[in-house]
């Protein structure tokens, strides 16, 4: 299929909630850790799994599954932890998102990604970025940045500060 246009190669990290297949831009991807204890953190939305320590930082970790409505599983050989940062105001926020699995990273041409479906008022739609496509199956691409609210992103911070101040008391 030629263009007149050079279309831009995105890379994606897809990764497994149930039988569905979602990508995140690589680029907000820092890395992929494999399932870790997670300390709990009293009185956080459920989704809100806690915190993991990487590398003497509280990272919280956030259960993809729960955020965007889906049932909880049990956790297998196969979860793992995808550390990302979400854009807010003018400082990222690392967070961790658990998954059910991750698969690899592919390219896909802008050209090639559909924009969302309109799913209709009652169905919360906005972190989709758009639909790929690979081999037979479509692809959520995850707007990462639209997942949360600001709201949620602020009470992350939050608790990301009172970790950083505990540790220096």
């Amino acid at each position: 299929m030629a263009s007149k246009h050079t279309s831009s190669q995105g890379q994606f990290l897809t990764f497994t909630l149930g039988r569905e297949i979602f990508a995140l831009d690589i680029a907000k991807v820092r890395e992929v850790l494999e399932l870790t204890t997670v300390s709990e953190i009293p009185r956080t939305p459920e989704y809100l799994k806690g915190v993991i320590n990487l590398r003497g930082h509280a990272v919280p970790v956030v259960d993809m599954r729960l955020k965007l409505g889906m049932s909880p599983i049990q956790q297998t050989v196969d979860t793992c932890i995808i550390i990302l940062e979400v854009a807010f105001g003018d400082e990222p926020i690392v967070m961790g998102a658990l998954v059910d699995s991750v698969r690899e990273v592919f390219e896909m041409a802008e050209s090639e990604i559909e924009p969302a479906p309109k799913m209709g008022a009652a169905i919360e739609a906005s972190y989709i970025k758009g639909m790929g496509r690979q081999e037979d199956q479509f692809i959520i691409i995850v707007d990462v940045d639209s997942v949360f609210s600001e709201e949620e992103l602020l009470a992350v911070k939050k608790m990301d500060e009172e970790k950083a101040q505990g540790k220096a008391a």
